[in-house]
């Protein structure tokens, strides 16, 4: 448990049922509190383990009660077709029920659940129950140690599906379904510092079960907020008007480059080039026309995929490279002479 001044837990309910002793202890609730307050005290003859079992409990519990339950009747316990008529059940135990029912379920004391302080919503409350179930599952009683355990576990996911939740209505701001495309290098920016915050706020919040037991969730945060990080990115992507637009171009630039080599090839009789790249040619036109029709049907995705693959391997290893060499030259070209006129000027109005 992390340090803190709160308990906890709120209340722990006891119900005690075919309570035998009416002469000892009262049914209902004040006879309750006074077997409670028996069974919880501590003494220097009990063992030291059971002596820190209820320290432990009083000290993990805001309010502890117990309700005491006389017996239903024997017609309810031996009775194999008791259907559950009120009529078939002893008045005691029907005038216990009409006090204990109130006591759980009133609007009064229905208050909205905390642990550690926190209050608990509803994903919360979905995660714990999920870690509750799971710890029932087998066929004995699970330990105490086993729910703190369980309730640890629940807390810590809890936290991090709320610090995920950040992170994702952040990036949603940033880069989400109506806002433009965002350059690679400003989208990992965005990325780093919405994470920072959605870090912080997994430390942040109070968390049962110490740093250490927390610092698996941490890195679980950290896993996650990255798998979503790269589905933002592919989103982005999908908005680069020039990227989507690159496959077309360079088949494009395949077909001209061809073409024109085609007839290069055919002006200096060298036909056996100039067929290879006609049939160049063809192939190029056939999977431009095959990407067109993929793109507007939906149909055959993953041949769509592939193309899209050997276009942008054909873009970054001779395409680009071209592209880049060439853009180069003439902004050193244009560079060189600006600088050239501006020495020129220079000159003229020194003479």
């Amino acid at each position: 448990m992390e340090d803190g001044t709160e308990k906890p837990f709120q209340k722990l309910q006891f119900l005690v049922r075919d309570w035998s002793f009416p002469y000892e202890a009262a049914y209902g609730v004040e006879g309750g509190i006074k077997i409670l307050e028996r069974r919880l005290q501590i003494s220097d003859r009990q063992h030291p383990e059971l002596q820190q079992l209820r320290r432990h409990i009083r000290s993990c519990f805001n309010e502890i009660g117990c309700f005491l339950m006389p017996h239903p009747g024997l017609n309810v316990a031996t009775n194999p077709l008791f259907d559950g008529r009120l009529a078939e059940i002893e008045s005691e135990f029907r005038s216990q029920l009409k006090i204990l029912v109130p006591l759980l379920l009133s609007p009064e004391n229905l208050v909205r659940k905390e642990i550690d302080g926190q209050k608990v919503t509803c994903r919360e409350l979905l995660e714990y129950f999920k870690a509750y179930i799971k710890i029932y599952q087998g066929d004995q009683l699970p330990e105490p140690k086993s729910m703190l355990q369980a309730t640890a576990e629940a807390n810590n996911l809890a936290a991090v599906a709320n610090s995920k939740d950040f992170y994702v209505q952040e990036m949603e701001k940033v880069c989400g379904g109506d806002k433009p495309y965002l350059s690679h290098k400003k989208l990992e920016e965005d990325h780093e510092r919405v994470k920072s915050c959605s870090l912080q706020t997994f430390r942040n919040t109070r968390k049962m079960g110490g740093t250490e037991f927390s610092s698996q969730y941490e890195e679980r945060l950290l896993h996650e907020l990255d798998d979503s990080f790269s589905n933002f990115v592919k989103h982005n992507e999908g908005k680069n008007v020039f990227k989507a637009f690159r496959t077309p171009a360079v088949l494009f630039a395949v077909i001209i480059v061809s073409y024109v080599l085609s007839g290069l090839f055919g002006f200096l009789g060298l036909y056996a080039f100039a067929n290879i790249f006609n049939l160049k040619m063809g192939i190029a036109l056939l999977t431009l026309c095959l990407w067109s029709y993929v793109r507007y049907s939906g149909d055959m995705r993953e041949i769509g995929s592939q193309i899209d693959l050997f276009a942008t391997v054909v873009w970054e290893k001779f395409l680009k490279p071209v592209y880049v060499n060439v853009v180069k030259k003439e902004l050193v070209e244009a560079a060189t002479e600006v600088a050239t006129k501006a020495v020129l000027n220079g000159k003229m109005k020194s003479s």
